[in-house]
């Protein structure tokens, strides 16, 4: 496990004896875990000893009951997969040196190096190069620990007794000479992943150049001396420029560009036999780039051969997909045009060996945010996800299309990629192309901090798999502190799978929020209460746009732009019910924190729309009249609460004074808590369930 996941609770002593040390909690606390009365300063900022960065009691506990949980599957070897790898967080890059050093025969070494001297990473909008200079800094520990392990292996058997082949292992032994053969051992072996392993494509050549020389620069860090100077790979072939989205993947897709065309149909195989010569060219290239003292005038040679057999198949094959944007080739002028404007990256060629071998092991990536309709042109090919109208979506289709049948695919997208009904045919999309779907959520700065600085796109990161096994595991909405960033990923505990019968796309992390949203789930949409026209008691108005708590109301805030007369704001939206009671006691509902929980999950985090209220899951006639009088009487003391505590705020724009109340719910909590009490009853939560719900992002809510 991670270390900032022993923080406080375990941790190693003496050199080199693994001794493991627990740090009990204190009394007052650990009464808490059986009672749930007991829990009056779980809220409270745990000390340093035992907390990460503003962590408070209750986080440390949840925090530890993972950590515990994790340790006794590991103990009693009940982690076996990948999948149990990154469900429970675990170290994955430490786990691979491990296994590797203490590999007790040469087969497992020998198929570890396989795999990763022959993995192929791609980042299809690799912009400057920040994710393949990621992978470049994994992948250098376990090439270092395959030839260490190797090693030790021909180390051993040299000092063995027993008999073996003369032949066994030579292998390993020409791996090593080779590697013995470069002054800086180091640097051989990141030049040998960057031309083996990395790829990318970016459509601004600038972006392509920069990532280039950020690889470069890794390279020439590690030289010592002048005699370590070895020629720069040159990775022309590797990281190229070009429009991801626009171009042919397949022979299959050329096929059916061409539809009934005969004679184009017969050129087909001699297409493929091209695209088959150009490879053995790529692959001579590519092998030249890690030999020792090549001459340069043969590289050059290979270089130049294998770029004129790409343009002549470049050529044609832009010809072809031209036709499905309706330019004809023989207007010279506008068919170079489109070409300039297009950019076209035929993926079936540019990198023919991968492509025939499946597609790349490991697509990753960070695609543009950007609207379709900012985009000048349209995508003749039918994405299925065209419909959800950005760039993003169709950028992940075609790197699913680009993943090998048994390859990974991980992406920081946008949050509403898998929450909005309008990102549907995306979300689908993937977890029908991927058996194992692991889905991370998370906030953006308001809320209180975000992944990228400046971004204020509440983000997720989904990896996927295609295995034999069907997965999905989620996080939470996860928020934080700027002070815990350096703790994020690594001390992230709570990943549920999810079952057949809760929304894949659900923010759960663990069984109680699956226990809580099951219970809510059996029940009807508030929807079916809602009516749309009314009288003003059965009216509930709410904000649009809440943060932390919801705001809803059973009165028109105040609103005022100028000397105008006062009105309603338009971040303020009117709801009817069937009856006074009915209102009354949707009102305590929007209010609650368990309705707070509930949006989180189905929701882009950031907008509350009328139909997001709609399919929230209560029995406004599910209540007995002593319940309904109940939740009358706290929505009345709610609502004077709420406006003994407001302030008018004024904000001056462009010289214009806009006048508003505002409203601070977080003074409200203990009226907001007895309505979540209430509602416990109507689900039939138990008492741990109820303390999550009352409890839920306290820290972030409340503030610190």
């Amino acid at each position: 496990m991670y270390k900032a996941v022993r923080h406080g609770i375990s941790y190693d002593v003496h050199k080199g004896v693994a001794l493991d040390v627990k740090l009990e909690l204190p009394t007052k606390i650990a009464a808490g875990q059986k009672c749930v009365t007991k829990r009056e300063t779980w809220n409270e900022a745990a000390p340093a000893e035992y907390a990460l960065p503003t962590e408070t009691w209750r986080e440390h506990v949840a925090r530890r009951e993972r950590y515990e949980e994790v340790y006794a599957k590991l103990s009693s070897g009940e982690v076996t997969s990948i999948n149990d790898l990154i469900t429970y967080n675990l170290d994955i890059e430490q786990f691979a040196q491990d296994v590797i050093s203490s590999s007790e025969g040469p087969e497992l070494v020998r198929a570890f190096w396989k795999a990763v001297a022959s993995v192929s990473i791609l980042d299809p909008t690799c912009g400057s190069g920040a994710f393949l200079f990621a992978a470049l800094n994994i992948l250098e520990p376990i090439y270092f620990a395959c030839l260490e392990a190797m090693q030790q292996f021909l180390d051993d058997q040299k000092v063995s007794k027993r008999k073996h082949h003369p032949e066994s292992m030579n292998d390993f032994r020409e791996i090593l000479d080779q590697v013995d053969s470069h002054e800086n051992e180091t640097y051989f072996i990141l030049k040998s992943i960057i031309v083996e392993n990395l790829y990318g494509v970016d459509i601004m050549e600038e972006a392509v150049e920069i990532c280039k020389l950020r690889l470069f620069l890794k390279l020439v860090a590690q030289l010592e001396t002048y005699e370590q100077i070895e020629p720069l790979p040159d990775i022309d072939f590797n990281v190229r420029a070009g429009n991801t989205l626009v171009g042919f993947t397949s022979l299959d897709e050329v096929k059916r560009a061409l539809g009934d065309h005969l004679f184009k149909l017969s050129e087909l195989s001699k297409i493929e036999a091209r695209a088959c010569v150009a490879d053995e060219a790529f692959q001579r290239f590519q092998s030249m780039q890690t030999q020792h003292d090549i001459d340069a005038t043969e590289l050059a040679s290979t270089k130049s051969v294998l770029r004129e057999r790409l343009d002549e198949l470049r050529s044609e094959l832009d010809g072809y997909l031209a036709n499905e944007y309706n330019v004809e080739t023989a207007n010279l002028e506008g068919y170079k045009q489109w070409q300039k404007s297009h950019r076209p990256f035929h993926w079936f060629v540019e990198f023919y060996g991968v492509m025939r071998r499946g597609g790349f092991d490991v697509v990753i990536g960070n695609p543009p945010y950007v609207s379709l309709k900012k985009i000048d042109y349209s995508f003749p090919i039918q994405y299925k996800s065209i419909k959800c109208g950005d760039l993003f979506t169709l950028c992940c289709e075609r790197s699913a299309n680009l993943n090998s049948c048994y390859g990974s695919l991980a992406m920081i997208i946008p949050l509403s990629g898998y929450s909005m009904d309008a990102m549907s045919s995306l979300r689908n999309y993937l977890l029908d192309s991927y058996s194992e779907n692991h889905l991370s959520y998370f906030s953006a700065s308001d809320q209180p901090s975000s992944l990228f600085t400046g971004v204020r796109h509440r983000l997720m990161i989904f990896v996927n798999r295609r295995s034999d096994h069907k997965l999905v595991s989620t996080t939470r909405f996860i928020k934080w502190f700027s002070l815990e960033r350096a703790f994020l990923f690594t001390s992230i505990l709570k990943s549920h799978s999810i079952d057949g019968d809760l929304p894949a796309h659900s923010k759960l992390s663990g069984h109680l929020e699956a226990s809580v949203l099951r219970k809510m789930i059996k029940k009807p949409t508030l929807g079916l209460w809602r009516r749309k026209r009314g009288s003003e008691d059965t009216a509930v108005y709410y904000h649009n746009a809440p943060v932390h708590w919801g705001k809803v109301f059973d009165f028109i805030p105040y609103y005022q732009v100028g000397d105008r007369a006062p009105n309603i704001s338009s971040h303020i939206k009117c709801l009817f019910y069937s009856t006074k009671e009915t209102s009354k006691i949707a009102l305590c509902f929007l209010n609650s924190s368990l309705f707070y929980w509930w949006n989180w999950h189905f929701t882009n985090c950031r907008d509350l729309s009328i139909r997001d209220v709609d399919r929230s899951r209560i029995n406004l006639s599910g209540f007995d009249q002593y319940t309904i009088d109940r939740l009358n009487e706290l929505s009345v003391t709610l609502m004077k609460d709420f406006k003994r505590n407001s302030r008018i705020y004024k904000r001056v724009s462009k010289g214009i004074q806009t006048q508003f109340d505002s409203f601070y719910p977080a003074l409200s909590k203990s009226i907001i808590d007895e309505i979540d009490r209430v509602l416990a009853k109507h689900y039939g939560f138990t008492e741990e369930e109820l303390d999550f719900i009352i409890n839920y992002d306290i820290k972030y809510r409340m503030g610190r």
